[in-house]
């Protein structure tokens, strides 16, 4: 046993006296210690942008990088605790030199890189990962001799911190998706009964309004509803309805509220859209409800009222006629998502609750159990940052930022009954 203790000491001197004089002469370090790829191209983000500044992330990893304001941001995920070695795969312009800052959670590492026409490995350093989850490394620019500091690939990692379980996008097809981050799902149970109407309550917490983000409360089969932060300056009510299968006719406008602007979507799918630019509040509940009907002629009509306290009355925002079919809603559900992959790597969280199903007879029944579902992205664990449950008795969603402990997909929630049914007047809605 001793003599086991005694290799293991000099195994580990030999190791840092390695790493050392590789660090120290910028050389490349051998390749087992730095051997598992994490391409910026589907991890990175410029999380700091100087002003004037071009850097961005394509499909080669991190580019322009010339301003030394620009903050790049890496992000994975280790199963293990121990030593995680990092490098840097890097090409700096031919006959010139750059010296960088890389951080390794919080460890700050200086690195020389010289003109390569070819990416070369550059070591940065080990730390001890003392708990399991999402690493954070930053890359920002110090000086430079020619015009970018460098064109970066990939961050190298190794060690023990990696042995298993290291997660982060990997399928450069889908590197759009996953620098987007995962959406989340409530999957509400509700009864067989046929359903006209769906009302809903969304609270999005002060601070968790990031552009890019969309709450969608009122989900149902042909459709969805809900709230956007489009820009710094723009936020919208957003309601649109797919279109039927191909050759089968498309969705057309019945009627649209004051404001409103109808048109069609496409990209994901083809459809009505209609939306009402309004400046909604983080911290404000917003009232949203939607309503199907079949018409005599095989149709359905898809209305759906959004209620502000700041105006104080239901607000019409479009009816669509969807051929083909005739059906009540069905299918009820919500979500949180991020549709812009540079801001991917901020948080974003919003509350839903108060459901409930107006069923054709006009009784009402109250929605107090959800199934949380996740897309693609976290179920091909590209991402792991998305969470959902119940708390204070309302359903919440979370996701991006990088955050650990998330929830397993298709865990079911249940929350404690109200038994206040919403008070609405149908003859007066617009």
């Amino acid at each position: 046993m001793a003599s086991f203790k005694k290799m293991s000491v000099i195994n580990n001197l030999l190791f840092s006296l390695l790493i050392f004089f590789c660090a120290k002469a910028n050389a490349a370090i051998p390749a087992a210690l730095t051997n598992i790829a994490v391409p910026l191209a589907g991890n990175a983000f410029i999380t700091t942008l100087a002003t004037g500044g071009v850097e961005e992330i394509n499909d080669t990893g991190l580019t322009n990088w010339t301003n030394t304001e620009t903050i790049t941001t890496v992000f994975f995920s280790v199963g293990k605790m121990g030593k995680l070695n990092v490098a840097i795969k890097a090409r700096v312009p031919l006959s010139s030199k750059s010296a960088v800052t890389v951080s390794v959670n919080g460890k700050a590492v200086t690195v020389n890189l010289s003109g390569s026409s070819e990416y070369k490995t550059y070591f940065v350093t080990t730390i001890a990962i003392i708990s399991t989850g999402y690493i954070k490394i930053t890359l920002q620019g110090i000086s430079k001799t020619g015009t970018c500091f460098a064109e970066v690939s990939d961050i190298m990692i190794g060690g023990t911190a990696t042995a298993s379980n290291v997660i982060f996008a990997n399928d450069p097809a889908n590197f759009y998706w996953s620098r987007r981050g995962p959406s989340c799902h409530l999957n509400y149970t509700t009864p067989a009964a046929d359903k006209e109407y769906f009302y809903s309550e969304l609270t999005v917490p002060i601070g968790e309004d990031k552009i890019a983000s969309y709450f969608m409360a009122n989900g149902f089969g042909e459709g969805y509803f809900g709230i956007q932060v489009n820009s710094a300056t723009e936020r919208r009510i957003l309601f649109s309805v797919w279109d039927p299968a191909e050759g089968q006719g498309q969705t057309t406008l019945e009627k649209k509220g004051i404001d409103v602007t109808a048109g069609r979507f496409g990209g994901e799918g083809t459809g009505g859209q209609s939306y009402l630019l309004f400046n909604w509040k983080a911290g404000t509940t917003y009232k949203f409800l939607t309503k199907a009907k079949p018409d005599v002629a095989g149709s359905t009509i898809y209305t759906s009222w959004f209620f502000a306290p700041e105006i104080g009355e239901w607000k019409l925002i479009s009816s669509w006629k969807r051929p083909d079919i005739s059906k009540y809603l069905t299918g009820f559900h919500s979500f949180l998502e991020n549709f812009e992959p540079s801001q991917g790597y901020l948080s974003r969280s919003a509350i839903w609750s108060n459901q409930w199903v107006r069923l054709a007879n006009e009784n009402w029944n109250e929605v107090t159990e959800v199934k949380f579902t996740v897309d693609a992205t976290a179920k091909n664990k590209q991402r792991l940052d998305y969470t959902g449950g119940v708390k204070n008795g309302q359903f919440f969603l979370k996701n991006g930022g990088f955050f650990n402990n998330n929830i397993a997909p298709n865990t079911m929630f249940k929350k404690s009954a109200t038994g206040i049914a919403p008070e609405i007047d149908f003859n007066a809605l617009p």
